[in-house]
């Protein structure tokens, strides 16, 4: 059965339903809209990605191990230049996951970049990444990050308060260089996967309100400020969304301020970033968002909205990063300790730990974040049980895969793997009870190249002084 007619199956978590119940194949079983698109379970039961025995990797490099299908990190970024007009319409969002390997492999497929600190704009020319395909976000930008933006010329700086509009043209200024820039607007809607709330999203850190008129004023100062050059609007309406209404009632939104600065300050903006935030399934009942029919209709609303408005639709600019990134990667675990707890007098929970945790995956812990997770390296046959999978944190909330139920022939020595880790895994990843943080390995064609080594105690008390 190849990645790609494989289906995934009912049960919490991707996982078989009722306790007791015989595994059989359901858990062997790896949704292809969940897992790397290369990821393949082999005759024997091993898992590999790419061609690549994930068990092989795992004695090679250790655990826990990131693991990253370059060809799917590559085919998602061809799928989004393809779905909204060409790859200089997409800007990777580093933060989800940024190496110099990953710039270099966004680089090679056309797209540009978005980095939010003055770490990531490193990393990203580090790796001989242009400039001028480089957008800067961020809500604090002091004038060190502001002037390397503008020394290395980069194609947009991303405004977030009108202090950085105003530090921002006098360094612009200093340095002889007028800055192309965004204002980002806070159109008024916040998106949590199936829900929008149309008021509530006024009262947080980032951009401009389109409902008070900070954002036209905003849009009037760069106008007037002799060494910026606005160039367009940017908005962002939530993460791992869903439901793609929002997207095209943002841009309708949004553009009605395109109108008014044209009508009143007679400038046409030319751009029109709307962000990411494009939902990806972490578990087998959850479906990804069709991007290509978003794009569709995204497109189409802006082109109409334009029109009726009596104005030029803007190019529109997207920043997928963990709909590129997410389902790219696994993380592979060995399985330590397990034992069963009496929950009351009827339920017992089967307590799996493996060899990392909340150090190199705190999504669980911060967010109720779920995954689908499967044993590797073998098949299982075992009655499915309930089940709980654990890292090996010093915290009770250090829980990787909080309700499941998984075949109860689950061993120490097993590896287990978390499907779509590829984003906010390693990027948040910590050194907490000074755990190293793990290696990242990409895998292509039946080899493995290290992307990232592991950190060892030697790095821990680098810092020491």
């Amino acid at each position: 059965m190849t990645a790609e007619t494989e289906t995934g199956v009912p049960g919490v978590q991707g996982t078989p339903g009722t306790p007791g119940e015989p595994a059989a194949d359901q858990f062997n079983e790896l949704p292809a809209h969940v897992w790397p698109r290369n990821a393949v379970r082999q005759e024997d039961g091993v898992v590999t990605v790419a061609g690549v025995p994930l068990p092989d990797l795992a004695e090679e490099y250790g655990t826990p191990l990131f693991v990253v299908d370059e060809d799917d990190f590559r085919a998602r970024c061809r799928d989004m230049a393809s779905a909204f007009g060409g790859p200089d319409r997409v800007h990777y969002a580093s933060k989800a996951f940024l190496s110099k390997t990953v710039a270099r492999w966004v680089d090679e497929e056309g797209l540009s970049l978005d980095i939010a600190s003055g770490n990531e704009l490193g990393v990203a020319l580090a790796a001989g990444f242009p400039g001028g395909r480089i957008t800067a976000h961020g809500n604090n930008k002091d004038a060190d990050f502001l002037r390397a933006c503008v020394r290395n010329n980069l194609g947009h700086v991303v405004l977030d308060s009108a202090q950085e509009l105003e530090l921002l043209d006098y360094i612009a200024a200093g340095e002889g260089r007028v800055q192309p820039v965004l204002i980002r607007v806070k159109p008024g809607i916040e998106a949590h996967t199936h829900e929008f709330i149309a008021t509530s999203h006024e009262d947080q850190k980032f951009g401009f309100s389109l409902a008070s008129g900070a954002a036209f004023d905003a849009a009037r100062a760069a106008v007037n400020a002799e060494n910026l050059e606005l160039v367009g609007l940017h908005c962002h309406v939530g993460s791992q969304v869903f439901d793609a209404q929002g997207f095209s009632l943002a841009a309708e939104r949004v553009l009605e301020l395109y109108s008014r600065i044209h009508d009143e300050l007679g400038v046409t903006l030319a751009e029109l970033d709307l962000g990411g935030g494009y939902g990806i399934a972490y578990t087998a009942e959850e479906k990804p968002l069709n991007v290509a029919e978003v794009a569709h209709d995204l497109l189409t609303a802006v082109g109409k909205t334009a029109a009726e408005l009596g104005i030029e639709a803007p190019t529109v600019l997207v920043e997928p990063g963990r709909a590129i990134a997410g389902p790219s990667a696994v993380t592979v675990y060995e399985v330590g300790t397990i034992k069963d707890v009496d929950v009351d007098d009827e339920t017992t929970r089967r307590y799996i730990s493996v060899d990392g945790g909340m150090s190199d995956n705190i999504r669980p812990a911060l967010y109720g974040s779920e995954y689908d997770a499967r044993v590797v390296s073998r098949f299982t046959e075992g009655a499915t049980t309930n089940t709980r999978v654990v890292g090996s944190h010093c915290e009770s909330g250090d829980i990787l895969i909080n309700e499941a139920t998984y075949p109860s022939d689950i061993h120490t020595g097993d590896l287990l793997a978390l499907a779509a880790t590829g984003a906010y895994c390693y990027a948040m990843s910590s050194r907490y009870n000074a755990f190293a943080r793990p290696a990242v390995v990409s895998v292509r064609a039946g080899a493995a190249k290290l992307m990232l080594r592991r950190e060892t105690l030697d790095d821990i008390l680098s810092l020491e002084v």
